[in-house]
């Protein structure tokens, strides 16, 4: 059983970290409205099929679908657009960096959002660490390059993040709903919305190749679909803690596949801007792993369920 709990924890990072060259290869024939609409609707359709093979019945209260509608909105459409943007102008490695900043955005919504929330010392000093990583990785030394907004828009998108994690801690977990029914409707709204708005936002012209046509296929079916299922299961096998360790590796596996893959460069900053946002987030970290349900133990952390997307993942009481 651990041994294929391994090879799924693999599989999850190697999904998530790939995700950003998957969009970088689908943006050559498609806008960036065009590959999220792609994105979305192949995952909705994976997650469906998933629902039905493990009988998960979907929610039915309309209160629900109206705080699941929020959080696809801030989950799925407009990080994803704000990533797929990013990424006609910077590299895919560097947009995959930007999402590991994504605990240390959810942690700063809370503290504002959530009147309960309180960082320790150590936590405090992480969010500083981890900020001050995210400057590195700006490098502001190299003035206003034409990559600032570009750059800014992939912290945007981490931003999103936070506030649908949040959101989600809020209003949603409390309901316990089955995790694989919450994000069938999660990426199945976010699918229907981009289907509205694709006569005015997704009107480019196509041009589609093997490549671009396999990369929203694979973005969509493992990046938001399979690698749920992979989540779910490590979750519960080994405990939100240690799963959430795949954090770590999705920025090594986009920035290796942008390099290997893409040819892409990598400056000097990049990759320690990421160890020290990485920092940040371990400092950050154990004031909630005590809190956790780990497999054959109980406490006050059981409410506590791992919520992600195609690009990266997090966890959400």
């Amino acid at each position: 059983m651990r041994g294929k709990l391994t090879v799924q924890f693999v599989l999850l990072a190697l999904a998530w970290g790939a995700s950003f060259l998957f969009i970088k290869v689908g943006l050559e024939g498609l806008s960036p409205a065009q590959v999220v609409l792609g994105r979305l609707v192949t995952g909705a359709a994976a997650l469906a099929v998933i629902a039905a093979v493990t009988r998960q019945p979907l929610p039915r209260e309309p209160v629900v679908w109206a705080h699941l509608t929020v959080v696809a909105v801030l989950l799925c459409v407009v990080p994803f657009l704000l990533f797929a943007w990013a990424e006609q102008h910077v590299d895919s490695g560097l947009a995959s960096i930007y999402n590991a900043t994504t605990p240390l955005m959810t942690v700063l919504v809370a503290l504002v959002a959530l009147p309960g929330e309180r960082l320790t010392r150590a936590g405090l000093a992480g969010l500083v660490v981890g900020f001050a990583g995210v400057l590195v990785v700006l490098a502001p030394w190299r003035g206003a390059g034409g990559t600032v907004t570009a750059q800014a828009a992939c912290l945007g998108a981490t931003f999103c993040y936070g506030l649908a994690f949040v959101h989600l801690r809020r209003f949603v977990s409390p309901l316990g709903l089955p995790a694989v029914a919450v994000t069938t409707v999660q990426v199945g709204v976010g699918a229907a919305l981009m289907l509205v708005a694709a006569p005015f936002v997704a009107v480019s012209p196509v041009h589609l190749s093997w490549p671009v046509v396999l990369s929203v296929t694979v973005l969509g079916v493992v990046g938001t679909g399979l690698a749920y299922v992979w989540n779910t299961n490590v979750v519960a096998g080994w405990g939100a803690t240690t799963a959430s360790t795949v954090t770590y590796l999705t920025p090594v596996v986009g920035v290796v596949l942008g390099v290997v893959v893409l040819g892409e460069q990598v400056s000097w900053n990049e990759p320690v801007g990421a160890a020290v946002v990485l920092l940040g987030m371990a400092l950050v970290r154990p004031r909630t792993a005590g809190r956790e349900r780990e497999p054959g133990g109980a406490g006050p952390g059981t409410g506590r369920r791992r919520i992600h997307d195609g690009a990266g993942s997090r966890v959400a009481d």
